[in-house]
């Protein structure tokens, strides 16, 4: 251990005559830095996990890649699938047809968004028809009785619906009569229920089969909104969805789960780096103890200074051990922090004991999730912070004359 180390250390925790208080200072610029850095940890360990369950559940119901033509219907053809199929990237492929309609019971009415899908195909793409609370999405295939429908949990409750529940779709697209419009009324039964977890989907979003859907708003046969993709990777699908333009023609186009929710996403990263600076500043604020710790150090130990100067020590050898002394103060606070944060995260994942009102949230619980280069860029900084808290003290410490020190000895 060299000598300057060795000083910084011995200076760091004083045990008797005035310099208790020094040491007492210094205990509170550790509990500073470790408040500020656990706080953080655990604030952006909350953020992450919110976006990251509130991104689950919109990709559960919308798919990655969403690839249709620009200039008119896309025609269903196995061509077409198998083209797709082929683009790197991409894991499963499904047709879809989407129309905004209305759903009516003896109980009410409700405004849904219906989506004709292929039974078979459409559970490897959208996760929503992996997550049926009752049901199943093979009846949507059934040609015994009325078509099937699946529909959320939250609409079921509304309108009253269990499985076998009759349930009638009113399409605008209707037919002009001798007694004039009348609009397209179906009946269809409930064959499935649904469970998102995410209020504004379980309660307007609806599922029909591509026949089924055809039928209702008088479409061709081979007539289809779309296809949509899962891709392996879900950050790539913005190239995944270039790829595939790339392979069928420029009549067609493409949206991902990001360009269709790209404001909501960016209001939550906006609110997750608010929320950095924010509690940054309880670092900067435990900093603060580390400059007022070092120069009432730096003071008492004015003596101590100029003998070292006198015995040889350089100007440099007096600033490394306050710099070392407070980067040890820093280190120590950074340590204790992010055990503290990781603890207290712990303990809100595995007891939940921070409890959501059920409706207002997509969750009872608050989420947390710790990633990586969150938890380096809080470690980081906060010891970054605490360093540059030294850099004053220390130049003020190397620049004492030890004959001004001394003379009053």
């Amino acid at each position: 251990m060299n000598f300057e180390l060795f000083i910084a250390l011995r200076y760091l925790f004083a045990r008797k005559g005035g310099q208790k208080f020094i040491s007492i200072t210094s205990v509170i610029s550790v509990l500073g830095v470790a408040l500020g850095v656990a706080a953080l940890i655990v604030v952006m360990g909350i953020m992450t996990g919110f976006t990251t369950d509130l991104r689950d559940k919109l990709i559960s119901v919308t798919a990655q890649v969403v690839v249709s033509n620009s200039f008119g219907p896309t025609e269903d053809t196995p061509k077409l699938y198998e083209t797709l199929r082929n683009v790197p990237g991409v894991t499963a492929v499904t047709p879809f047809i989407y129309s905004e309609l209305m759903l009516s019971n003896s109980r009410g009415v409700k405004g849904v968004m219906v989506r004709g899908i292929d039974p078979t195909t459409g559970p490897q793409v959208l996760a929503a028809l992996n997550k049926l609370t009752a049901g199943s999405v093979a009846e949507l295939g059934s040609k015994e009785g009325l078509p099937g429908i699946i529909v959320g949990a939250a609409l079921a409750s509304h309108l009253d619906l269990d499985i076998g529940s009759r349930v009638n779709l009113l399409s605008p697209t209707g037919q002009q009569s001798m007694t004039g419009f009348s609009p397209s009324i179906k009946p269809f039964r409930v064959v499935g229920i649904f469970r998102i977890g995410f209020g504004e989907y379980d309660t307007s979003v609806a599922y029909v089969s591509l026949d089924a859907a055809r039928g209702l708003l008088g479409l061709p046969p081979a007539y289809i909104s779309g296809v949509e993709m899962a891709v392996a990777d879900i950050y790539d699908a913005e190239n995944v969805g270039g790829r595939s333009i790339a392979a069928l023609g420029p009549e067609f186009r493409y949206q991902t789960w990001m360009s269709m929710n790209g404001n909501l996403f960016a209001a939550l990263k906006l609110e997750k780096t608010a929320m950095a600076i924010v509690l940054n500043l309880l670092i900067v604020v435990g900093c603060f103890s580390i400059v007022t710790s070092l120069v009432m150090l730096v003071m008492e130990k004015t003596k101590d200074i100029a003998i070292l100067l006198s015995m040889g020590a350089t100007p440099k050898n007096i600033r490394r051990i306050f710099m070392l002394q407070g980067s040890v103060i820093g280190a120590m606070g950074t340590v204790l922090g992010f055990v503290l944060g990781l603890f207290t995260c712990f303990l809100i994942t595995k007891y939940q004991f921070i409890k959501l009102p059920p409706g207002v949230y997509s969750l009872d619980y608050v989420p947390v999730l710790l990633q990586w280069p969150d938890l380096v860029a809080t470690g980081v900084g906060g010891f970054l912070l605490s360093f540059l808290a030294t850099i004053y003290p220390a130049r003020q410490a190397a620049s004492l004359e030890p004959v001004s020190a001394l003379r009053g000895e």
